[in-house]
C-alpha cells in the first residue's frame, strides 16, 4: 500500500509563473518511521507542537538559518525513507484558469500514481489538501468512480489501482508538513528562475540538486519519468510559451534534474 499526499503552489494567476501541483508518495510500510522521524526532527529543534509546519512561515523560535536546516532535515528524511515527489506544471498563460488548472492537475497527478503502482504491484490511497472549489467533491467522486476522462486515446480510464480519494488538511498527519515542504522549495526554485530573482537563484539551484533524489526514474542514465516530473500541455505550439518551458527544462537540467518529457509542439502520443 502506498499513500500520496497531494497539495498546490502559485495558485495565484500571475503572467509567466508556472501553476505547480504536487504530490509526496510513500510506501505505507515505511509511513510509521518517516512520521517519527519528522517528529524527532521537530522535537529536537524545540518546534511547538501545535505549531502547523510549512515551507513558510519559521517556527517564531527558529532563526532563519535554523529553519531553513529543518526544512533540510526533513526532505533528507523523506528521501532516506524512499519518498517519492510527483509534480505537474503549466503556465497560467496557458491555462483557462487557476481552478480549472488544479483540478486537471489532479487528474494528472493520480494518473500517473496509478501507473506507479503497478511497478512494486501496489495499491493506494489519494489524499488532497482540501481546498474551496464547489466541483472537487463531484470530481473526486468521479475519480473513484470513474477515473480519468477526456484522454487522447480513451475517453475514460478506470484508476484501478487506486481504492480512495479523500480529503486531507495539514497538521493532521506530518505527511502534510513534508509536501508542503518538498512542493515549497521546488516551487521557490522555479520561481526564482521564471521570475529572474538573482538573490535567490543561489538558494534556488541548492534545492534542487536536494530534491533531484525524490524524482523517480525508470532510466539507468537518471533521467525523470514524465510520472514524476510533468510539463502541461505535452504539446505546445507558442514558440514563445515553448521556449520558456525549455529554459525552465534547461535550469533543472543543469541542477541536477533531467527531465525525460521532451518539449514539443507536434504530439507525440
Amino acid at each position: 500500500m502506498h499513500l500520496l499526499y497531494c497539495d498546490e503552489s502559485n495558485l495565484e494567476e500571475r503572467e509567466d509563473d508556472f501553476f505547480v501541483y504536487g504530490g509526496f508518495v510513500v510506501n505505507a510500510e515505511a509511513a510509521q518511521a518517516l512520521s517519527e522521524a519528522v517528529e524527532h526532527i521537530r522535537v529536537e529543534a524545540g518546534v511547538d507542537p501545535e505549531f502547523v509546519l510549512k515551507f513558510n512561515p519559521s517556527p517564531p523560535n527558529l532563526s532563519h538559518q535554523q529553519f531553513n536546516q529543518l526544512k533540510q532535515r526533513i526532505i533528507e528524511a523523506a528521501i532516506e525513507h524512499g519518498g517519492l515527489f510527483f509534480s505537474s506544471l503549466i503556465l497560467h498563460n496557458i491555462a483557462s484558469s487557476p481552478d480549472e488548472a488544479r483540478r486537471n492537475a489532479i487528474n494528472t497527478i493520480c494518473y500517473h500514481f496509478d501507473c506507479y503502482l503497478h511497478r512494486p504491484d501496489s495499491h493506494g490511497l489519494v489524499l488532497v489538501d482540501r481546498f474551496d472549489d464547489k466541483q472537487i467533491d463531484a470530481h473526486l467522486r468521479e475519480k473513484f468512480s470513474i477515473g480519468i476522462t477526456g484522454l487522447p486515446y480513451t475517453k475514460r480510464m478506470r484508476l484501478s489501482r487506486v481504492i480512495g480519494f479523500h480529503y486531507s488538511a495539514i497538521g493532521q498527519s506530518h505527511f502534510g508538513s513534508v509536501i508542503d515542504i518538498v512542493l515549497g522549495s521546488f516551487r521557490f526554485a522555479v520561481n526564482a528562475f521564471t521570475r529572474a530573482d538573482e538573490d535567490r537563484i543561489s538558494s534556488a539551484r541548492t534545492l534542487l540538486r536536494m530534491l533531484a533524489p525524490l524524482f523517480y526514474s525508470e532510466r539507468s542514465d537518471g533521467y525523470i519519468s514524465e510520472l514524476s516530473l510533468f510539463f502541461s500541455p505535452k504539446v505546445i505550439k507558442s514558440n514563445k510559451f515553448r521556449n520558456q518551458y525549455e529554459e525552465l527544462k534547461a535550469f533543472f537540467e543543469s541542477n541536477g534534474i533531467f527531465p525525460e518529457q521532451q518539449i514539443t509542439n507536434m504530439r507525440m502520443y
